[in-house]
């Protein structure tokens, strides 16, 4: 409030904990330390910090702030929150830390603000910007109502009283609804725009649905051609591991083999031969009978191959 700052133990402000009266007190920044990331800012009592006693014109009150403590220390996440919480303090009669520069005579330049006219111009404040924020409102809505209501009765009071004079003063009646050479030339060349554009969406449609297209195939990697072409031109196949070939070496005729000269010769025996194989156009060699006995005895006869059973129907 205006007057006390308190604090609940939860959010339905219901327990009250403590509650801090802001009369005497200003507002100072805190450094929050090393290890500490959130703005911090305090409020205290000039009069315990200074040793001076209290303003004869308030009422005596304890010179510590909060409990056993000569100031009350607290924090936000922002910046912003710490400006907001300035600037609620500053309406209530709360304000910052004065600064003493050296050469000059210090003034209690706050001693001649009362809180409570600060409060008063605060609150009349808030009611201008709200009375405006109304009038606004107001004259933007109506102002497009009142445009169209007029136009609408000039429009009325027009037809009621001058259209038909106007028109019984026109002349020919019969010929006001003609259309004239210019309407005509339009209207001629919006036609033929729309069937020329008829026609091509046609011709679109057709073309689109019985055009078949083949999807173009990946190219060919052809870089082995060019390594095979530079190593025929080079006289040789492509070096093991891309190392240059080693240059060919001399290489000296085997030794004839040696024999004793007084072993005699030994017809060398010859290699089998290796059959050949017919060719296909040549006629089959026919098979071998068996010669009739000499004996008497008949010659048993081959079986005839077995009937292959037939399927029943």
């Amino acid at each position: 409030t205006s007057e006390s700052l308190s604090w609940f133990k939860d959010e339905e402000e219901r327990d009250n904990r403590y509650t801090l009266p802001l009369e005497g007190l200003q507002v100072r920044d805190v450094e929050g330390g090393l290890f500490h990331s959130k703005n911090m800012f305090a409020l205290y009592s000039p009069s315990a910090s200074t040793g001076l006693p209290s303003d004869p014109h308030r009422p005596n009150r304890s010179q510590n702030v909060y409990k056993d403590y000569k100031q009350l220390e607290l924090s936000a996440e922002s910046q912003d929150e710490v400006d907001s919480w300035k600037a609620s303090f500053l309406r209530a009669g709360v304000y910052p830390e004065r600064t003493k520069e050296e050469g000059e005579n210090s003034k209690d330049d706050y001693a001649s603000m009362d809180p409570q006219l600060e409060r008063q111009v605060e609150t009349i404040r808030n009611l201008v910007d709200s009375y405006l924020k109304i009038v606004h409102k107001t004259q933007r809505d109506l102002v497009p109502k009142t445009i169209m209501y007029l136009i609408i009765s000039n429009m009325k009071s027009s037809i009621k009283d001058d259209l038909l004079p106007s028109l019984y003063s026109a002349g020919d009646q019969s010929s006001m609804m003609e259309e004239s050479a210019e309407e005509s030339l339009r209207r001629e060349e919006i036609l033929r725009m729309y069937h020329a554009t008829k026609d091509a969406l046609q011709i679109i449609g057709e073309v689109s649905t019985t055009t078949v297209t083949t999807p173009t195939p990946p190219p060919v990697n052809d870089e082995w051609l060019s390594t095979e072409t530079n190593g025929s031109s080079t006289g040789g196949s492509t070096p093991f591991n891309n190392r240059p070939a080693s240059p060919a070496r001399p290489r000296a005729a085997p030794p004839l083999p040696t024999r004793p000269l007084d072993q005699p010769l030994q017809p060398i025996r010859a290699a089998p031969g290796v059959p050949i194989r017919p060719a296909p156009e040549r006629p089959q060699p026919s098979i071998p009978t068996r010669p009739v006995s000499t004996s008497g005895r008949q010659v048993p006869r081959i079986p005839d191959r077995p009937l292959v059973p037939q399927r029943p129907n």
